[in-house]
């Protein structure tokens, strides 16, 4: 019987994230803030408490590795910061081309001489999975690869299998129609493939279909190969939380459902202030940190700070007077004016928000500024995204917007567009 500690874990983020930009312009999708954490971390920690400690990111290109590489580097980093003994071990794909994420896959299975089950999971998903008891379904099974799914209302955003009475794999079939759907099982983007998976590398037909295909995925091309071929494929069904924040939209959908769940005092305690309806967790630990803090407190048990539903505040965050905050995360360093308002949005570190801003349904990225005075408020709404270090000017007015990072927006060019609407 397999440990978990045996299993390495491949994390496939080479790719260049067009749905979540304008977020990933400049970064690796798997670092994109999210809650306060970069959404890789997520997975590394919720694994690593397992017992995990080898991790492979199959990184492509520049910025993606650049980006990883100088977050994480061999591990040490994130080992210190959640007590991780041993430490967690990351290696990461070399500067060899892929043409999808199952052939990177394949890439690293032969360059590390990989031996061992290897566990697949995403970059931009955030999940809750039993990693021993999904290990030892598949080992009872005897399955070559076992597929994550989970039930879902509509699955045609996603991978979707059939399973028989045992649970094996009849199909598989890449965001089908909701009518031409085989079933509800929605592929979770996490798998677990057998110590024999690494034969797969020296496979001249599936080569062959490779480089006829000019690509290789796991859902649209690998896993209807192995199906074809007679491999084992078995399904296992969870239940368990599973988000994924694949577009903006997906996003703040995962946010608002964890910040209203359980999840939020598994990730970060029990609230600082909860009252009614309103939850508030405030991070930092040092005296300064908790300084800050104590001052925000204040705030809000006075009415200066309104807050309603979850709100997540990081560290060294300076709130004015006559500030509403409802079901929102603000990030470190960031400094948000008098009578500014933020509803179900995500604000990055290091932003300015000017006296009465009105942020609503929106992801302002890191280092942006959004210019506002009382006279000449700003209002960013309707699933707008803020590139990192933006700045908008006072009395703008954004719905709907990707704003590329470094962008200046002025005033006119907003009211121009809304004019025309």
């Amino acid at each position: 019987m397999t440990s978990v500690s045996e299993l390495s874990v491949f994390l496939p983020v080479g790719g260049v994230a067009k749905r979540l930009r304008p977020l990933t312009v400049e970064v690796s999708k798997a670092l994109v803030r999210f809650l306060g954490r970069p959404l890789i971390e997520y997975t590394i920690v919720h694994l690593a408490s397992q017992g995990i400690r080898n991790f492979i990111f199959g990184v492509k290109g520049y910025v993606n590795y650049r980006s990883l590489f100088d977050y994480f580097q061999e591990g040490y980093g994130i080992s210190a910061k959640y007590g991780f003994n041993p430490r967690i071990h990351i290696r990461y794909q070399p500067n060899i081309e892929d043409l999808g994420s199952a052939d990177s896959f394949l890439i690293n299975l032969d360059y590390y001489n990989l031996n061992s089950p290897v566990l697949v999971a995403q970059g931009d998903t955030i999940f809750n999975l039993d990693v021993s008891d999904l290990l030892n379904f598949h080992e009872k099974v005897g399955a070559f690869s076992t597929i994550v799914v989970k039930p879902v209302e509509d699955p045609s955003s996603y991978g979707v299998v059939a399973v028989d009475k045992d649970r094996r794999v009849t199909s598989f079939v890449e965001k089908p129609s909701k009518e031409e759907a085989p079933s509800n099982l929605a592929s979770t983007g996490i798998c677990l493939f057998s110590e024999e998976a690494r034969k797969l590398c020296h496979d001249k037909e599936l080569r062959a279909f490779r480089a006829t295909l000019r690509r290789l995925d796991f859902g649209m091309d690998l896993f209807p190969y192995l199906l074809k071929k007679g491999y084992h494929l078995a399904a296992y069904i969870t239940e368990s939380d599973w988000y994924d924040v694949g577009t903006p939209e997906l996003y703040l959908n995962s946010m608002l459902r964890i910040m209203n769940s359980g999840y939020m005092r598994v990730l970060f305690g029990e609230p600082v202030y909860e009252s009614g309806d309103a939850r508030l967790w405030i991070l930092g630990q040092s005296a300064a940190a908790l300084a800050r803090r104590e001052e925000i407190l204040r705030k809000v048990r006075t009415g200066r700070i309104r807050i309603h539903g979850s709100v997540l505040i990081g560290r060294h965050c300076d709130i004015g007077d006559d500030v509403v905050i409802n079901d929102s995360y603000i990030d470190n360093y960031c400094f948000i004016g008098d009578g500014v308002t933020i509803e179900r949005s995500a604000v990055h570190d290091r932003v300015f928000i000017g006296e009465g801003g009105y942020v609503q349904d929106s992801i302002i990225a890191r280092h942006s500024k959004i210019l506002s005075s009382r006279a000449e408020p700003t209002v960013v709404i309707g699933i707008s995204v803020i590139g990192d270090n933006a700045v908008v000017q006072e009395g703008s007015f954004l719905t709907n917007a990707r704003i590329d990072p470094h962008s200046y927006v002025s005033r006119e060019s907003t009211l121009q567009k809304r004019a025309v609407v």
